[in-house]
């Protein structure tokens, strides 16, 4: 591992923390020019994931779009994600328990609130959509705050600093490394866990249909809803403009009662989530991250692959589950 330099890591905060301020001075809509002027330029400069979006877009839907139109759809994911990103500066001063109302409005959530207030364990998720980091922040904020797995940044004063934004809320943050106890321990006191489940997991990850083709997926969200009886939630926040307005919504709610116990629950289970997240996609496909690598591992041939194990034998890999923001 590469040493750190202390002295840089805190020069660094404070240039981040310098330029949160300056955009914080500004309106969202101030701040919103400032995003699409650094969307420009980054898409010019960032080649190497310009070209992974335009071959992921290629990949998801085909001929469906002609390439002048994939080519603004990319345009159009880095100005969403940069004013995703200057909307996190804003959300502390702009969301509040008697405000949230005039820029979210929530979709298809009697079924979430249902379950929230049964209680027991529950598993939310979601994609690198829309505003991901928003949901969490929101649900603390509605007085259901969830425990969300995260890669720890590498700066240590920058991992404290987004860790108390994140938690601001109530929202608890479980390292993705090392953090498998504390998530068994959530489920096992009936408490709500979120993930982000859209991550490549590798060549052995569990292979299932993501826009018609085999996208490694970690298997450990659909084991551990099997293990705990938790049922699955994946739910969505999207961009609806104009400005900072967004829907939130449940998707999908998947019962682990439905799963007859057989050896090919875990998989199922894990291509239903998966569809679910292909059908919020395919809504706003500008608001999707697809700059990430998410078809970056493909199925060995036939007779090399690993069998998947089933739900109930062994451990639970946690560390290897996807994460969110940075994961």
């Amino acid at each position: 591992m590469k040493r750190r330099r202390p002295a840089v890591d805190y020069l660094v905060y404070l240039a981040v923390r310098l330029l949160v301020a300056v955009c914080q001075a500004l309106s969202v809509e101030q701040s919103y020019r400032v995003a699409d002027f650094l969307a420009a330029v980054l898409y010019r400069v960032d080649k190497r994931h310009r070209m992974v979006g335009l071959e992921n877009l290629r990949m998801a839907f085909g001929d469906q779009y002609t390439e002048a139109q994939r080519d603004q759809i990319i345009r159009g994911v880095y100005r969403h994600f940069l004013r995703m990103v200057m909307e996190m500066l804003h959300i502390p001063r702009k969301l509040h328990s008697t405000t949230w109302r005039d820029r979210i409005a929530l979709v298809r959530y009697t079924p979430l609130l249902d379950r929230l207030l049964k209680g027991g364990p529950l598993i939310m998720l979601t994609g690198h959509f829309g505003n991901w980091e928003m949901a969490g922040y929101l649900f603390g904020l509605y007085g259901f705050p969830p425990n969300s797995v995260a890669r720890t940044l590498d700066n240590p004063y920058l991992d404290r600093f987004v860790r108390s934004f994140r938690e601001r809320t109530g929202q608890r943050m479980i390292s993705k490394k090392g953090g498998s106890d504390e998530i068994l321990d959530v489920l096992n006191r009936g408490g709500v866990m979120s993930f982000l489940a859209d991550q490549d997991a590798g060549q052995n990850g569990m292979y299932v249909d993501f826009f018609g083709k085999p996208a490694s997926t970690h298997k450990s969200i659909a084991i551990l809803a099997l293990q705990h009886n938790a049922p699955v939630v994946v739910g969505f926040a999207r961009r609806t403009g104009p400005g900072f307005r967004y829907e939130v919504g449940c998707e999908l709610i998947i019962e682990p009662g439905e799963f007859q116990g057989s050896g090919d629950d875990v998989k199922l289970l894990t291509q239903r989530y998966t569809t679910a997240l292909e059908r919020i996609v395919r809504r706003d496909p500008e608001q999707y991250l697809w700059l990430h690598r998410r078809w970056k591992h493909q199925p060995k041939p036939r007779g090399r692959a690993k069998a998947q194990p089933l739900a109930g034998e062994g451990s639970v890999a946690i560390d290897g589950i996807a994460a969110p923001a940075g994961g």
